[in-house]
This record gives C-alpha cells, structure tokens and sequence, in this order.
C-alpha cells in the first residue's frame, strides 16, 4: 500500500527514477510471489528444492533492509499523505516546515487542525505547529479552536488557546462572529507582533467565515463578495491545481453576507430579533412525490420542530408544475439563526450532515416573509457531484408569518 500510495502522489515515472524505490518495489513483488508460493504450495514440497531456500536465506536479509529503508522514507511518506489530503490548499514550506498553514495577511493564519496520535500522519502534527509558532511568533500569538468535535491540550500551546463550538459544515451565530472579531481586533491592538492562528478541521470552512468576519470587522474590505473572494485565493495553491479552497457550504457563504450588513448597517451591534413562523415549503424540481421527506428545524443547537406526510404537516405534489407543497402546522416562533433539514427514506444521497440537503437562515434579515434558495445556494446540493441528482431547476422557497 506504501508503495501504491506512493506512485499515485508522485507519478509513476518519478517514483521509478529512484533507485532505491525502484529496489524497494522489486523486494515488494518477490515477497510477495514467495508468500503465493507458501500458500498454494505444501511446505513439504519446498524442501525437495534446496536451491529455493538458499535463494530465500538471503531475501529475509533484504527484507530486512527494506524496513529499515522504509523507517528512513517514514517522514517522506507522511509528508506526501499530508499533500494528498490537504489537496491545493497553500501550504507553508519554508525553513524546514511542511504545514497546512497559510497566511491569509501578514497577521492572520489559516491552518487545519493541529493533530496527534494517528491522525498526525495526515494532517498537521501539533508538535510541528508548535515549533512553528515558537520559532517565528514567539509570545506573540493565540489559537483559536472552531471545531465542536474536536479539542487538544492547550499546554501544547502555552494556554494561549480560545474555542468556538462551530459544528463542521455548519455556521456560527452572529453574536459568536462579532464577539471572535472584537475580540481579534483588541489581542491585534495590544502589540503590533501579535497575529492569530485559526483552524477548523481542514481550515476553510468554518476559518473562512471567522476569518472573512475579522477582514470585514477590521475594514480591510467592505464587503462579503471581496472578503469570500480574497480568503478563497489566499488558501489557494492554483500551481497544483485550479480547485478553489475558499469557504465550503452557501450557508456560510450567506452568514459572511449577514455579517456584513451588520457591520455596514448595525454598527457591529446585532441587529432587532424578528419572530417568524413557518407556513409553507415549495421544494422545485424533485425526484418523486415527496411523501417520504421529513423536515427539522433547529434552533440554538436543539430541534424545536418536525414534520413528516403524516405529522404536522400535508404534503401536495403538483406534477404539472414538477413542485411539491409541504404546508406546516404547529410550527412554533422561530428566531435568530435557523437550520432547516431534509430527510429522506428514498435513495437520495447523503452528504454533509448525514442528509440529502439543508440550509441555514437568520430571521431578522427575512424579506416580505419570503426566503428562496436555487440549488447553489442549498447545502449539498451545491457540489457539482450532487448535480446528477438535483436539476439546475431543483429550489427551496419558504414562506413565513410574523408573530405578533
């Protein structure tokens, strides 16, 4: 598997024109024909042939170094998983550092997460991101920890951590956005050499919004459409490849639009809460008649809502129209960030939050009482791969009523 792994990072023609590899790979393939041989053959036949076993004394030697050549290309190999997995995110690779580490300014950095154990052989060894940050930031810096799912010993970084419980593929609250860049803003204007480390789990999508609210906070851009676009090509490596590592859902993409507004209209304060009710769903463009959807709605990291063809809600599909109609019953006053859910008992797929698809809202910038998201602008829906299964037509259209 080493050497397969290998190959496909390297290619074919680079991997071979190392000698060692290339002897590595012979040693491979002959322990690998003589296990053939042990197995399909009786072990007795084998001692009718002396030949064989004098050939085979000296191959437990090579074997034998093999492993040891293996212990010396460790390093190596695990820096090329490390490539793999972060794909054409730009990585920092100076000074003898390899790190999924980017300067998204002079002064904030973008990272994934700083792992030990197993997981260090494919992403960032916190003990490298230490030394890193010991070496060129010393004193000088504070990580901030997004991730719900995952946490470290913050020693590793002389305590000098802070936590935001971001669940992943998700977004945070408004209050949370403006709390992290007041909060950024004050450790910046303590020391003109303090910067700050963020990192999610793979450093983009819950990053990018934190680090797109500070790069508006901080008026280094006016707007959600320059700051999405500068963090997406600051984490880019377009030498390797053209995919572009900005933030990951649309409703992420929408709550770095929802900031800006707060601070160009709200002053950085959070804007009046509006109540709102939810009375109808219009899903366009589905496969099937939707009878077998389910929806939940969850606010303040707790469902509060849930429907189904047979539970608070009547389902209609309009065949000529290619709609179905889900009008809600006994939905209760909705506020502040919302999340809807899809579920599904069909064969849609599942991505990102084990569901067909979702989305995620804030009442108080709800016009007319009407919210619609085309496909890009769903959670899951959104990625090119999912797009054999939605249609370019495929939407979401919700109507609200205010509560008095």
């Amino acid at each position: 598997m080493d050497v397969f792994l290998r190959v496909f990072i390297e290619g074919i023609r680079r991997y071979f024109s190392d000698i060692f590899n290339s002897l590595d790979a012979a040693i491979i393939v002959v322990t690998l024909l003589v296990n053939i041989a042990y197995i399909f053959y009786d072990f007795k036949v084998l001692k009718d042939f002396p030949k064989l076993t004098i050939i085979l004394r000296p191959l437990r030697l090579i074997t034998l170094i093999r492993v040891f050549h293996l212990a010396h290309q460790k390093r190596h190999l695990e820096m090329l998983t490390r490539r793999m997995v972060s794909g054409n995110k730009r990585r920092y690779k100076k000074d003898g550092f390899e790190l999924d580490l980017t300067y998204i300014t002079e002064r904030i950095i973008a990272m994934s997460f700083p792992s030990s154990g197993k997981q260090s052989f494919y992403r960032n060894p916190i003990k490298e991101v230490v030394r890193f940050l010991d070496t060129k930031h010393q004193n000088h810096y504070r990580v901030y920890n997004l991730c719900s799912e995952r946490a470290y010993d913050a020693k590793y970084f002389h305590d000098r951590v802070r936590r935001y419980m971001i669940d992943d593929h998700n977004v945070p609250s408004l209050s949370e956005m403006v709390a992290f860049s007041k909060e950024v803003k004050e450790w910046m204007a303590q020391d003109e050499e303090n910067i700050t480390v963020i990192h999610c789990k793979g450093g983009k999508g819950r990053t990018g919004t934190m680090i797109c609210a500070y790069l508006l906070a901080s008026e280094i851009f006016a707007t959600a459409e320059d700051s999405l676009y500068y963090f997406g090509e600051r984490r880019t490596d377009k030498s390797t490849s053209s995919k572009f590592q900005g933030i990951e859902t649309p409703s992420q993409n929408r709550f770095v639009g929802y900031f800006a507004m707060v601070k160009n209209t709200y002053n950085l304060t959070l804007p009046p809460m509006k109540k709102l009710t939810m009375e109808k769903i219009i899903i366009y463009s589905i496969q099937g008649n939707g009878n077998d959807l389910k929806v939940q709605i969850i606010m303040q990291r707790k469902p509060v809502f849930f429907c189904s063809a047979s539970k608070n809600s009547r389902i209609v599909h309009d065949a000529e129209t290619d709609r179905v109609i889900i009008n809600l019953s006994n939905c209760p006053p909705l506020y502040d960030e919302v999340k809807v859910k899809f579920l599904s008992s069909s064969d849609l797929p599942k991505y990102y939050d084990d569901c067909p698809f979702f989305f995620w809202f804030h009442t108080s910038f709800i016009q007319n009482n009407r919210l619609y998201l085309s496909r890009s602008e769903l959670d899951n829906p959104h990625k090119p791969k999912a797009w054999k299964i939605y249609r370019p037509e495929f939407a979401v259209e919700v109507y609200f009523d205010d509560v008095i």
